[in-house]
């Protein structure tokens, strides 16, 4: 068995070539490729900023991205207070050789575990130690001189620009949810709305602002524009909410699955004196989403 182990939130440009080597070394050796991830993440439960933290992907969506890169077989490892405090050659002795018969591991650049939070080097070393052939990665950049990973593209996220932070992951970013009843003022001012529950609570959503997007439901594929914001013109102390604008598109799909791929952050969100105002640049925003390149 062929083993990469992490978190892989995102499964981004730096997990994909470490995923690429596993299955590449796997197939060479006649056996399996494996992923051992864990959930939750670990800093909410060593409780590392859990307040804030957010993730890039589900457990669920994760774990689809790896199969569809040719993962053999991945492990799920309840992550514990417990489980985090074992060191690296214990876990690479009692989880990855001893529970999983790991027999090679591929490591990233910067593959660090275990509680004692050691180099990829020292990692290196001790699954040498241990008997495990080591399968090192090169560093992957997103952007120039700029290593890729999650941290950077949470950050990224954060700010709104999702352009620079597809360019990392490999793929546009997106939120997956379910639709739900809005106040339907959208559809009062000729802009309709599908309001979006996440079905990960804790996934990252994008800076408050205005974005273009491609939408997914039905089956189908729609451009549209996104608003996440707590809609100021309305009123104050609103919950933020993740409204989305599709173009050409007026059926009923309460309760219906929607995915919401961002493309370009178009504005901040802003408030307007009046419902009029926001209607005239609602209409400016969709033809800056219509040049936006879909």
């Amino acid at each position: 068995m062929v083993v990469a182990t992490g978190f892989f939130d995102g499964v981004h440009l730096g997990h994909r070539l470490v995923i690429s080597q596993l299955v590449k070394a796997a197939k060479a050796r006649g056996e399996e490729s494996l992923v051992v991830t864990f959930w939750p993440h670990p800093r909410n439960v060593l409780q590392l900023e859990a307040r804030t933290f957010r993730l890039l992907s589900s457990l669920q969506e994760k774990k689809r991205i790896l199969g569809e890169l040719g993962v053999d077989r991945i492990e799920v490892v309840p992550f514990t207070k417990e489980f985090g405090a074992l060191t690296t050659r214990e876990y690479l002795r009692e989880y990855v050789i001893g529970k999983f018969g790991g027999t090679a591991i591929v490591l990233g650049y910067d593959n660090r575990m275990g509680s004692d939070s050691i180099s990829p080097q020292e990692v290196a070393s001790v699954a040498e130690s241990l008997g495990l052939e080591v399968i090192r990665t090169d560093m992957v950049e997103g952007l120039p001189g700029t290593a890729v990973s999650s941290t950077r593209i949470r950050n990224l996220i954060s700010s709104g620009n999702v352009s620079d932070a597809a360019a990392m992951l490999g793929y546009d970013y997106s939120l997956y949810g379910v639709v739900v009843a809005g106040n339907r003022l959208g559809r009062t001012i000729g802009f309709p709305t599908a309001n979006m529950q996440l079905y990960e609570p804790l996934t990252l959503i994008p800076g408050n602002g205005v974005y273009a997007v491609r939408v997914h439901t039905l089956g189908k594929e729609w451009n549209g524009m996104c608003n996440i914001g707590n809609r100021p013109t309305v009123g104050t102390g609103n919950a933020c909410t993740v409204e989305t604008n599709i173009f050409g598109f007026d059926e009923d799909i309460y309760g219906l699955d929607i995915k919401v791929s961002f493309i370009r952050k178009i504005r901040d969100e802003i408030r307007f004196g009046s419902l009029e105002a926001l209607r005239d640049q609602l209409q400016k925003d969709r033809q800056l989403c219509l040049r936006a390149g879909f």
